[in-house]
């Protein structure tokens, strides 16, 4: 596939994302995609493998936080890479406190579909965010 082609294919992640379709998003995965999220003590955090593992993850964020991207993102491409480059705001659940998050998705497509995401996420806004003023979570 063409580098426009494998960002346009990100594009429609995005978008299905965006829009809450989950079928699309899914339809877009590689059978064995792998969705990185670095990080400690953080629901979030883990490797998330496959369409199940997929599901699940996206399944916990929805639980666990609001979040809406008030710019769109910055796309840069080479060959199967695509970095995602945005910012977005938004409410953890549980404490009722909002967050503005800088963030980077580095992902790899491969035969047209989304196979790899390492999600790079400003973890201090989320963790202070998901503290309680008293300081638990």
């Amino acid at each position: 596939m063409s580098v426009q082609e494998n960002v346009q294919v990100v594009k429609d992640f995005f978008a299905a994302m965006g829009s809450g379709d989950k079928e699309g998003l899914l339809a877009l995965c590689a059978d064995d995609i792998e969705w990185i999220v670095p990080g400690e003590d953080w629901s979030l955090a883990g490797t998330h493998r496959g369409h199940a593992g997929l599901r699940a993850f996206l399944q916990k964020a929805s639980e666990t936080m609001e979040t809406s991207f008030p710019e769109p993102p910055e796309y840069v491409a080479q060959g199967d890479r695509v970095m995602v480059v945005g910012f977005a705001t938004g409410r953890i659940k549980a404490t009722n406190r909002t967050f503005e998050d800088d963030w980077v998705f580095a992902i790899t497509v491969r035969k047209g579909k989304v196979a790899k995401i390492r999600e790079y996420v400003d973890t201090q806004a989320l963790a202070r965010a998901s503290t309680t003023r008293s300081g638990t979570r």
